[in-house]
């Protein structure tokens, strides 16, 4: 179901005249993978047990995170089907924070989806759900598809948000893990290009769950040429102590980067990098393997 809204510049100028002057200033947008908030099989008094949902003390955690960071758009991932995302849209809600815009996206996964909760417009939808790839003889899906929704900001400012969540590093008899997140990541490549030749002035926030390190080709492959219009910039964010790690692995007891914010030339001079940050908590692990990722943006050009 697309839903388009639009919102007229006077009720623009009400609706920011509510607001604080730091608030207008800069919209806060937050990447977090919320891991598992969908029903699977779990353990259950002991015993496995299908389609359980996220336990509530989890979903507690995450909701009390997302509140204290209040963004004014929430890319999430590892959501279960709309119903999941209605879900939290009203917990939300309920805790104080409204985000009535949603745009919801998949691809080959049946289990694990990306959404977008935001209280800012949504002007255009261009998620991509049926991408494939092909490995030798097979042929392979996209796991979670790209979603791709345009927020207006503010008149005069709307800015493309491509939520992504690349193939997990679990390992799959069917082919190497690595190898379809490089194909995944040449595709997502594509379609950012597609999407800067028709527009070299697009505005785009790339951002998700991309499970690869710094250093590894597909994160190159996304990047791209660094010239313009196509190469992308890094939003660096670190946390309280300038650590950069977004995602704990408990069974390894490592710590790593696999979550980014990139951004095209054309925002450069919008992005609060100072403002931008790894939401920091110590009780971060009770909702999610992940920390949340929070980038500002202004709303004027520095």
């Amino acid at each position: 179901m697309k839903r388009f809204l639009f919102y007229p510049a006077a009720l623009w100028v009400l609706l920011l005249s509510t607001l604080s002057s730091a608030e207008r200033e800069s919209v806060t947008f937050c990447a977090y993978n919320i891991k598992n908030y969908l029903g699977m099989e779990r353990s259950l008094k002991g015993t496995r047990t299908p389609d359980v949902p996220k336990p509530e003390k989890e979903i507690a955690a995450v909701l009390k995170f997302i509140t204290d960071i209040k963004p004014d758009a929430l890319g999430v991932s590892e959501i279960g089907q709309e119903k999941d995302l209605l879900d939290l849209q009203r917990r939300l809600k309920e805790a104080g924070l409204d985000l009535p815009n949603f745009e919801y996206s998949h691809g080959g996964d049946a289990s694990r989806r990306l959404g977008l909760l935001t209280r800012l417009p949504i002007i255009a939808r261009n998620s991509q759900r049926d991408l494939k790839y092909q490995i030798g003889d097979l042929t392979f899906p996209v796991q979670r598809g790209f979603l791709d929704a345009t927020l207006r900001l503010r008149p005069g400012l709307d800015v493309r948000f491509v939520g992504v969540h690349l193939k997990s590093k679990r390992a799959i008899p069917e082919a190497d893990e690595s190898l379809m997140r490089r194909n995944e990541a040449r595709l997502l490549r594509a379609h950012l290009d597609k999407l800067i030749d028709a527009n070299p002035e697009e505005k785009i926030v790339i951002y998700g769950d991309f499970n690869e390190h710094r250093n590894e080709a597909a994160i190159a492959d996304i990047i791209g040429e660094p010239k313009p219009p196509g190469g992308l910039f890094e939003l660096h964010l670190r946390d309280s102590r300038k650590e950069t790690w977004t995602h704990y692995w408990q069974l390894a007891d490592v710590y790593s980067r696999l979550d980014y914010v990139f951004f095209t030339r054309t925002l450069s001079k919008y992005m609060d990098r100072p403002g931008s940050h790894i939401y920091d908590t110590p009780d971060y692990y009770d909702g999610s393997d992940h920390r949340a990722l929070v980038a500002k943006i202004r709303l004027t050009q520095k």
